[in-house]
């Protein structure tokens, strides 16, 4: 049997780190949304006992460091299947960029495995699996837009932001997640309104959204990525209503809702950066298989 299940990237809306635990992970307050970019994942049911990962893109690997293989893995040793499965990968999210590529496509595979062997877990059950695998993949299970607190466990799910186009675009470079955490100075952070973008989000109201735009992880990133700051102020000088970098990033994204000013964005950033998307935000939930 065959099921195709559709992974979309996400944005972080809102990025608060509110401390550090005992537990070595930060407390996290984030406001995210899903956009109409997303990896697509064929789930072929095999016989033998045994995982299969493939994928076009040379940096996704195809063993156990794949998060997708890791979601399988879960699944199989927790609920003692003795089946394997082939995971196929269509890679459009960039790798490594803040958007939760892989993330997604853990809870795509937990998503379809859950249907593919009729194990009759619910949306939280699946969730719950999710966080013992990353911090994203919870919210990734519930796709569409919510509150994430925690470690990014803690899921409240929202009602879809304003419709706009979202450009998003990912500097040639690579950064670290752990590295940006480790390098956070609490004395320097720029704390986002979260409840801002809360309300602007419960009143439909795209300049309000806009204004409470917030990561209070910018502060490490922009300083040792020039890159990442140089490519947000190209944005606002392109036209952009607001401009934010997601999750670690590298990844920065400008949002418009106008599509004369949206071409004239991505045409202007297309110039001399090569990965460039010029999306719709989803903001409702992921549908399971297609």
């Amino acid at each position: 049997m065959k099921l195709l299940v559709k992974a979309p990237a996400k944005i972080n809306l809102s990025l608060d780190v509110l401390y550090k635990r005992e537990d070595g992970y930060h407390e996290l307050e984030m406001v995210m949304t899903t956009v109409d970019l997303a990896d697509r994942l064929e789930l072929v049911d095999l016989e033998e006992d045994q995982i299969k990962i493939h994928s076009h893109s040379r940096f996704v690997p195809d063993d156990e460091r794949n998060l997708a293989y890791k979601a399988a893995n879960l699944i199989k040793t927790r609920f003692q299947i003795k089946r394997g499965i082939e995971i196929t990968i269509e890679k459009n999210i960039p790798v490594s960029a803040g958007l939760a590529g892989g993330s997604s496509d853990a809870a795509a595979v937990l998503r379809g495995l859950n249907k593919l062997w009729n194990l009759g877990l619910t949306q939280q059950e699946l969730a719950e699996l999710g966080s013992e695998i990353g911090s994203d993949v919870a919210f990734c299970v519930y796709g569409g837009t919510a509150l994430a607190r925690g470690r990014g466990e803690i899921i409240t799910p929202l009602s879809p932001p304003p419709s706009c186009w979202v450009v998003l675009a990912k500097p040639p470079i690579g950064v670290s997640t752990s590295e940006i955490f480790e390098k956070l100075q609490f004395t320097e952070v720029v704390h986002p309104n979260t409840s801002g973008m809360l309300k602007a989000i419960e009143e439909n109201n795209y300049d309000e959204m806009c204004k409470n735009l917030g990561n209070a992880l910018e502060s490490v990133t922009l300083t040792h990525y020039p890159e990442v700051a140089a490519l947000k102020r190209d944005m606002k000088r392109f036209g952009a209503d607001a401009v934010l970098m997601s999750g670690s990033g590298p990844t920065v994204f400008a949002l418009v809702q106008h599509d004369s000013r949206m071409q004239r964005i991505y045409n202007g950033l297309k110039g001399y950066c090569k990965q460039v998307y010029a999306v719709r935000i989803l903001g409702k939930p992921v549908v399971s298989a297609n």
